[in-house]
């Protein structure tokens, strides 16, 4: 059984089965360990984590924590409370006339933000018009739809992690800051340190940057430094914002202090720092790396809500799920009827209710012709069908982004 107990609590012979940190900085070089002595208790102690799961079928029990099962709960009824807000629109393009022209954008900005980084990894200045320009494009991109470009960033390929990422934090910064109703110029801010909240991983040795599986605990020291590195490269580049710089500056902050690399609390963090946390935590973790493999949107947005009880600003948390829905576009999901399909767009009465895309029929165990199913549209009270859970797109042989374009 797992369990979620505070780290005071754990003591040697129990199992650590997640580190409930949402990156890998714990200090172990695996994801799950057998607590063996009070050193590797002190250790997570010292590293500051404040919550962990243990699993109870594999070390000692803590009677009075609360089950996985029993925080799961609490935490769906809590997201499921969030009701869709009313905004002007959005979307001004239809999602699968954007998709193509999104697929196109994404494919020019990879290779341009590459050579623009690898620039200043060779020591030339950074490029801030040529940045602009990225950003600027995807900004468009963004208010013609606001779910084509950034669903698209989800699919990353290992070896382009690095600056996929980047493009994808851009991205949702942009996406989430159009959506909390900032200004364009604040909106072109976040969206520049979104795209180089990273920078400062040009300096680090590529070894590192590379390795195949979590860091041990001098190497995330080491890496750690990339914050102080990339804040530096901004500050001797012309043109770059101070707002833009504090999402470099304190991506890494967590509210409660217990982030890097100043260990700042609450209002000490700046909003686009805060906007920034939350942003690459989710695009981090729904993303496949070499070690690890991704985790589903719903899940992270669990995560995310579960750990704004602590070091995320909840009030942000709660407002990115609203922006990005329970169930984000590009997700597939299980309905109760059978039916294997991809969401498409937000349901306008509830973020339970999306619009999904028909793909498969597992009673039938063979591909239908693709249909929307909006479970929204249904009667006040009836549920003729619903989702049931998330699927792997790969279990069933399709790609989602194929069925966005329809």
């Amino acid at each position: 059984m797992l369990k979620k107990v505070k780290t005071e609590k754990l003591k040697p012979g129990m199992f650590v089965h997640d580190f409930n940190c949402g990156w890998l900085d714990h200090p172990f070089l695996r994801n799950r360990v057998l607590l063996k002595d009070d050193a590797d208790v002190e250790k997570i102690l010292e590293h500051r984590i404040r919550e962990v799961y243990i699993d109870t079928d594999h070390g000692l029990d803590a009677d009075d924590a609360p089950t996985k099962r029993h925080v799961d709960e609490v935490i769906d009824t809590e997201m499921n409370k969030l009701q869709p807000q009313r905004r002007r629109s959005s979307r001004s393009v239809p999602l699968a006339a954007e998709i193509k022209r999104a697929k196109r954008l994404l494919h020019e900005s990879k290779e341009q933000t590459q050579v623009l980084l690898d620039a200043v990894r060779m020591g030339m200045k950074l490029d801030v018009p040529q940045i602009e320009i990225v950003v600027e494009k995807m900004t468009v991109s963004v208010l013609r739809n606001k779910d084509a470009l950034v669903s698209l960033t989800r699919i990353k390929n290992k070896d382009e992690y690095t600056y996929l990422h980047s493009l994808a934090v851009s991205a949702l910064c942009i996406s989430f800051g159009q959506h909390l109703d900032l200004g364009p110029q604040e909106i072109k801010d976040l969206g520049v340190g979104g795209l180089l909240h990273d920078i400062g991983k040009l300096k680090m040795p590529l070894e590192l940057l590379n390795k195949p599986g979590p860091l041990t605990e001098k190497e995330f020291e080491i890496m750690k430094t990339h914050v102080a590195h990339g804040d530096c490269i901004l500050r001797e580049t012309t043109g770059i914002e101070e707002s833009s710089i504090c999402v470099t500056r304190h991506h890494h902050e967590r509210l409660n202090g217990t982030g890097y690399p100043e260990g700042l609390k609450g209002d000490q963090i700046s909003k686009f720092g805060k906007i920034a946390a939350i942003v690459d935590i989710y695009d981090a973790l729904t993303s496949e790396r070499c070690y690890k493999d991704a985790i589903q949107p719903t899940d992270v947005l669990r995560k995310l809500l579960e750990w704004s009880e602590s070091y995320l600003d909840r009030s942000l948390v709660e407002q990115f799920i609203l922006h990005m829905g329970i169930y984000p576009v590009g997700t597939v999901v299980r309905l109760r009827s059978g039916i294997i399909g991809v969401v498409v767009e937000q349901g306008e009465r509830s973020l339970l209710d999306p619009v999904v895309r028909a793909v498969y029929d597992t009673k039938r165990h063979k591909l239908v012709t693709p249909f929307e199913i909006n479970l929204s549209s249904r009667p006040a009270g009836q549920r003729l069908d619903e989702i049931v859970g998330c699927e792997a797109a790969e279990s069933w042989n399709f790609q989602p982004e194929t069925y966005l374009e329809r």
